[in-house]
């Protein structure tokens, strides 16, 4: 005789906890009061005019901004850093309006200098890599990615000396 195994939940559980992803589905269209970018089929982008009356509600990556809680940390170190940071700077710069054209919610949310260091804050985890790897390819160096293990979060290390 045999007996039959219980069930467990079988819910599908998400992989990795981002708490500003929003749980339910925007009404469509939906505008960010904060940055403009409007919520329509689907995803997040740029619309050239919004309807009177869209609903509003503030992204993800302005809640983000607000409260000072990145997904992504680029630190860029060594002594290469500082005698080429405009350079750095440019590049940065430069994907990050690249990948915003596209992703509205991909954005820098500041830079800091500081130790012969600079750190590069990102709304999404996804720029913040693709920083590392553009900093590698065009400056070598060493690049270390981490990803958080439960979180939608990534540490991106770049050093040059």
């Amino acid at each position: 005789m045999t007996t039959k195994a219980k069930r467990g939940d079988r819910r599908i559980q998400e992989r990795n906890h981002d708490p500003y992803k929003t749980k339910l589905k925007l009404i469509e269209p939906t505008v960010c009061p904060q940055c403009g970018a409007v919520f329509r089929a689907g995803r997040w982008q740029w619309a050239d005019s919004v309807p009177f009356g869209t609903h509003q509600a503030v992204c993800q990556a302005c809640r983000r901004i607000a409260d000072h809680y990145p997904a992504g940390i680029v630190t860029m170190a060594g002594a290469f850093v500082p005698l080429h940071q405009d350079e750095i700077l440019n590049l940065v710069r430069h994907l990050e309006s690249l990948e915003k054209q596209l992703h509205p919610l991909h954005r820098i949310m500041n830079i800091e200098n500081g130790n012969g260091a600079l750190v590069v804050n990102t709304t999404d985890m996804h720029l913040a890599r693709r920083i590392g790897e553009a900093l590698r390819r065009a400056h070598k160096g060493e690049l270390e990615i981490r990803y958080a293990a439960e979180t939608s979060f990534v540490r991106v290390n770049w050093r040059r000396e």
